[in-house]
């Protein structure tokens, strides 16, 4: 079906082009939220009549939403989960997780405006992008941590992909190791004592 649209739309087209999308796609998206008209005589005459209008309209929107982006832009937002000990989730992060994250911080955004490739299902720090307007963008940092202090800890870089226990266990044989070690003993000074075992 060929469609004008009446917006730009990312990875279709700019407002006003008339493009060539599939039936299902116009109808059940771009005709139903008003971002496109079927490409008819009728319908490109009141489009040529509306261009001005809804050019203006867009200027509009476009720097309403660039104050929108101007606050979105670089922030973190911190998302608890419970996770294996391996990181990974028990469940996901979808876009309404992070919807009601930006929300809880006075953000409004709605669903369709974030972009998310696939629902987040490890532990860490991932960049999402926010469509604030379809010429606008913004991009936060979405933190997804077993607690506070995992998430502070994610933020500086460090690597918590190693359990706990196991760092804790690797400390203690250093320390161990060290208790045994006499730095004052010079390789010469070994020698000898491990040459009688040698020739027994």
């Amino acid at each position: 079906m060929e469609v004008i649209l009446l917006e730009r739309v990312a990875k279709l087209g700019q407002m006003g082009e008339v493009v060539r999308v599939k039936d299902g796609f116009a109808r059940n998206f771009l005709l139903k939220r008003g971002k496109a008209l079927r490409a008819t005589a009728d319908n490109r005459a009141k489009y040529d009549g509306m261009k001005a209008e809804l050019e203006a309209n867009n200027v509009q929107a476009k720097g309403e939403a660039s104050k929108i982006a101007a606050k979105v832009e670089g922030r973190d937002v911190v998302i608890i989960r419970q996770a294996s000990e391996s990181g990974q989730l028990f469940g996901s992060v979808s876009v309404r997780d992070i919807v009601a994250a930006l929300a809880a911080d006075g953000i409004t955004v709605s669903k369709p405006q974030v972009w998310l490739d696939a629902p987040i299902k490890t532990i860490g720090q991932q960049k999402v992008t926010i469509a604030v307007h379809p010429e606008v963008e913004a991009t936060i940092s979405v933190t997804v941590a077993r607690n506070a202090d995992e998430a502070a800890r994610i933020k500086r870089g460090e690597d918590i992909s190693t359990r706990q226990e196991d760092r804790d266990a690797a400390a203690e044989a250093i320390a161990a190791a060290g208790e045994f070690f006499d730095p004052e003993a010079l390789p010469t000074e070994l020698a000898p004592e491990a040459a009688p075992a040698a020739e027994e």
